[in-house]
């Protein structure tokens, strides 16, 4: 996993109609402009688009020169792209964002190995790749954030999509920089559009004309332009300044004493109204698409047409005190602000980075933890259970957990057909995301999770990090670890990371393929290890319990290992010990409270796993004995002296060493007692919940963790 970045080199694209300039900039080249110019990745973040002008908004633009803008034949935006393409190919990025064209995210997407964000400045459904169904999804699943500047364009993009699907999306709306005093208004009305009908201009005409007739003294702006011109204003109070640009604009508003923004489409957002009321005047808008976001304080028209725009404006005329009292508000009362809306900004860009940066602002996560809880078992594993004291650990870290146990959903959502019992579940899992939507999907010992499930798990969130884990052994000698290496090569290359038992080095030698492995000590938990064994009395002298599975309560007849026979060769030595041995010589495993109750009536206590001992590998059982404060025996060839000397743990070397070393112990209470005290500490203090958990998290997050 990566660090994190200083720098973040950003790519942002702007469609290639949209003019970057003082002179002609508009909607999205101001919302890029403005927003660089506080963003603390301004020096690494470079503008792309296309004009001819030269009075570029921002030093850091770079234009591409387009040949096919006039041709017929030729497509000027298959051009654009294709010198993006070629471009970013040498000129690497760590985010690209493209801003209201989704066909520029498709065919990037598909050249270009990066990050992407995408920004919707319109309606999502009246743009040429975001129509469909199917193309919104697709946008869905090749970005880190889809970015709208309203609720409105938001809604209309999860038209008949789930609306889960939005924790990937968020609303950063246009902004302007605050004013702090009002200026000095005069007698004016402005429009600034498009002077067509779409934006009202029509009914401002009507309206206007008997408004300066009623009112002489007052004045009338038109701001804005129209290639095919249809209406027109003839009065001498009436001044059509054509398109300025936003600085003129912005001088104009400020003297501004009524702006009207009539739309009569539905607006994505509506900029005019937001500057407008930031610089003091009396706004008046139609209700229609994003404009009642842009400002609480304007004048919303219950009915669009001409009249009610005259009465509205001779409203705001007549009664002066009510205007000036709403000029106040409006400046007063600013929505939305460019120095608050870049952080917002630049948060959303670092959390699209990898997931390591993210997450070292964010310092706590949401986990969703998968594993076998055994509710059909009726709980009898609690005690042995990694998966709960995982969670337990997430928990006491600070973090949020969600359980699922997999075997325990299937078995309980029985149906004839099993196929289709495992697609529920798979269901089930991909619901459970998204209303979650977690940090963190971390499993084991699982075969419940189809691959497909984990790709959909990545497309909702591409930051996701998944993590499995497995306790079982993984040595060569032993053909129940052919099934297990098998069962954790099923998700290997899909995780980000694989934690097991046993030193990674003994898997990587039969299995090359299985990268990012990370050994894991069994944790021990203070609410289930929680004996001190050696301050009690025990009447037994040695511990052992097996068993045939976790999953059989009982032994299965005729099985047999070399554990058996090691038990056997044991018991014969040294007859005269009182041994206290389960899931031996037809004395049945022990489970729950018993294990607990039996546990604590034995002085020490063997670990032996099955098959030959192997570097760091114990099962399960290490954790009960030494938690618990018994004396712990251990064969040598473990190594585990890398974390315990002999005065936490006896070490022994064979059998012939090991029965010196009970009777020795079970005679010599002092030193037995010392040597499980300071094992349980030791113990406690490397392997506990808490520091396991907070190593697996930071192993996640790509940070360096000594687990020992």
């Amino acid at each position: 996993m990566s660090t994190i970045k200083k720098n973040i080199k950003i790519a942002t694209i702007l469609p290639y109609k949209e003019n970057y300039t003082y002179a002609k900039a508009s909607a999205a080249s101001l919302w890029v402009s403005e927003f660089y110019k506080k963003s603390k990745y301004n020096k690494t973040n470079h503008i792309y688009g296309h004009t001819k002008n030269k009075d570029y908004l921002t030093k850091n633009y770079f234009n591409i020169e387009l040949n096919n803008i006039k041709s017929k034949f030729k497509s000027a935006t298959k051009e654009y792209i294709n010198k993006l393409i070629k471009k970013f190919k040498y000129q690497k990025y760590d985010l690209i964002e493209i801003h209201n064209r989704p066909i520029i995210l498709d065919e990037l997407t598909k050249k270009i190995k990066s990050r992407y964000i995408m920004y919707f400045h319109n309606d999502p459904l009246s743009m040429n790749g975001s129509k469909t169904i199917n193309q919104r999804l697709n946008i869905i699943s090749n970005v880190e954030k889809i970015i709208f500047v309203s609720e409105w364009t938001q809604k209309r993009f999860f038209i008949d999509i789930d609306d889960k699907l939005k924790t990937k999306t968020e609303v950063v709306y246009p902004s302007v920089n605050i004013k702090k005093k009002i200026s000095k208004k005069k007698k004016l009305i402005t429009f600034i559009g498009k002077l067509n009908r779409s934006k009202g201009y029509d009914l401002f005409a009507e309206a206007i004309v008997k408004i300066l007739d009623e009112f002489p003294d007052w004045k009338a702006y038109s701001l804005g332009d129209e290639e095919r011109r249809e209406i027109y204003i003839n009065h001498k109070n009436h001044y059509e300044l054509g398109f300025l640009n936003h600085k003129n604009v912005l001088e104009i508003l400020d003297k501004t004493s009524i702006s009207v923004v009539p739309s009569k489409w539905e607006e994505p957002f509506g900029r005019t109204a937001l500057e407008a009321s930031s610089r003091g005047c009396a706004t008046i808008i139609s209700n229609k698409g994003g404009l009642p976001e842009t400002t609480n304080q304007a004048l919303i028209l219950k009915n669009l047409n001409d009249d009610s725009i005259y009465k509205q404006i001779r409203y705001l005329i007549k009664n002066v005190k009510k205007r000036k009292q709403i000029q106040r508000d409006s400046l007063k009362n600013v929505q939305h602000i460019i120095s608050l809306n870049t952080k917002i900004i630049d948060k959303l860009r670092l959390e699209s980075l990898p997931y390591s940066n993210f997450n070292f602002i964010k310092k706590k996560i949401k986990i969703l933890n998968i594993y076998n809880q055994g509710q059909k078992l009726n709980h009898r594993l609690y005690n042995i259970s990694i998966g709960k004291k995982f969670s337990n650990g997430f928990i006491r870290n600070g973090h949020d957990v969600l359980e699922i146990s997999d075997r325990d959903y299937v078995r309980n959502n029985r149906s004839l057909n099993f196929l289709y019992k495992k697609n529920n579940f798979q269901q089930y899992l991909l619901e459970t995301f998204k209303n979650y939507n977690p940090d963190l999907v971390f499993f084991g010992h699982t075969k419940n999770i189809n691959t497909e499930t984990i790709d959909n798990f990545k497309n909702i969130n591409r930051n996701l990090i998944v993590s499995q884990w497995n306790e079982d052994p993984v040595m060569p000698s032993l053909n129940y670890s052919k099934d297990n290496i098998l069962n954790i090569k099923r998700y290997s290359n899909l995780v980000d990371h694989t934690f097991i038992t046993t030193h990674p080095d003994e898997l990587i030698k039969q299995d090359k393929s299985i990268k990012n492995l990370h050994f894991f000590f069994v944790p021990v938990d203070k609410n289930i290890e929680f004996f001190d064994v050696y301050k009690l009395n025990p009447q037994k002298d040695l511990f052992y319990a097996m068993s045939h599975g976790v999953n059989r309560a009982v032994l299965k007849e005729g099985t047999e290992d070399d554990r058996i026979n090691f038990l056997n060769k044991l018991v014969k030595k040294i007859p005269e010990i009182k041994y206290d041995f389960y899931g031996f010589a037809n004395k049945q495993p022990i489970w729950g409270n018993n294990f607990f109750r039996t546990l604590i009536n034995s002085k020490m206590a063997l670990n032996l796993s099955r098959g030959k001992p192997t570097k760091y590998y114990s099962s399960n059982r290490i954790a009960s004995i030494m938690g618990n404060g018994l004396l712990t025996f251990i064969d040598k060839k473990v190594k585990i002296d890398h974390f315990f000397s002999n005065k936490e743990i006896v070490f022994y070397n064979d059998i012939n060493d090991l029965s010196e070393k009970i009777k020795f112990y079970a005679k010599n209470d002092k030193s037995r007692i010392e040597i499980a005290k300071n094992g349980k500490k030791k113990y406690f203090k490397l392997f506990n919940e808490k520091r396991i958990t907070k190593y697996i998290i930071d192993i996640s997050l790509g940070k360096k963790y000594n687990l020992y």
